[in-house]
């Protein structure tokens, strides 16, 4: 794995089995190119595991999707930093915007026990080495892409980018300084009805007329 969010991955799936051989197997079958048809949904990965058998088996990781009130502390944290929006147009996941988030109650990565696998092939394994194949092919694509975390946490790329562009809007706007007032005269003074005053009496006649 080349990102640290990838890495993160991979430690949780480690952490999930007891069963060192198996994540093995797995592992091999993911860089085999074992592993076809993955399909990311909110709230879990599937996909078919070519096996020892003609007919692949049918491999599902489920996670938690996040409430509404998770995405609201992660969209507030992701808008109030621009570096984080722009990391995330660049397919990065900073680590200060995993820790702003994980500061808010908002777990991002998955912790152990998060994951649960399931495969319809019959090893009872947790995970077998199918599921974990699909596991360690979930870590490539999120190196690619950490949307694909995101999605599988319950919202799209294009929902949240929209989202972000509008609380960076409101964010900027309430950050920018209030205009200093612009001189003026009140309405009232200004529309009030003026009098001159009267005009000075005429100057009296020289004593030696023009």
């Amino acid at each position: 794995m080349s990102s640290w969010w990838g890495n993160a991955w991979v430690a949780a799936l480690e952490a999930l089995s007891l069963d060192a051989g198996r994540l093995e197997r797995g592992r091999s079958y993911a860089d085999g190119g074992h592993v076809a048809a993955v399909n990311v949904a909110p709230g879990r990965i599937l996909a078919y595991v070519h096996g020892s058998r003609p007919r692949p088996y049918r491999a599902e990781l489920r996670l938690r999707t996040l409430s509404d009130a998770d995405w609201d502390h992660f969209l507030a944290a992701a808008a109030a930093q621009p570096g984080h929006i722009a990391a995330l147009l660049d397919k990065d996941m900073p680590h200060s915007l995993v820790h702003a988030a994980a500061e808010a109650g908002v777990a991002l990565l998955p912790a152990p026990g998060d994951l649960v696998p399931s495969c319809t092939c019959p090893d009872t394994g947790r995970p077998c080495k199918h599921a974990a194949a699909l596991c360690y092919e979930t870590a490539r694509l999120l190196d690619a892409d950490p949307f694909v975390l995101l999605l599988m946490r319950g919202r799209g790329e294009r929902e949240l980018l929209d989202e972000l562009a509008r609380r960076s809007a409101a964010h900027s706007a309430r950050e920018q300084p209030a205009a200093p007032p612009a001189a003026g005269v009140p309405a009232r003074e200004a529309l009030a009805p003026h009098f001159l005053p009267p005009l000075p009496p005429p100057l009296g006649a020289g004593p030696y007329p023009g």
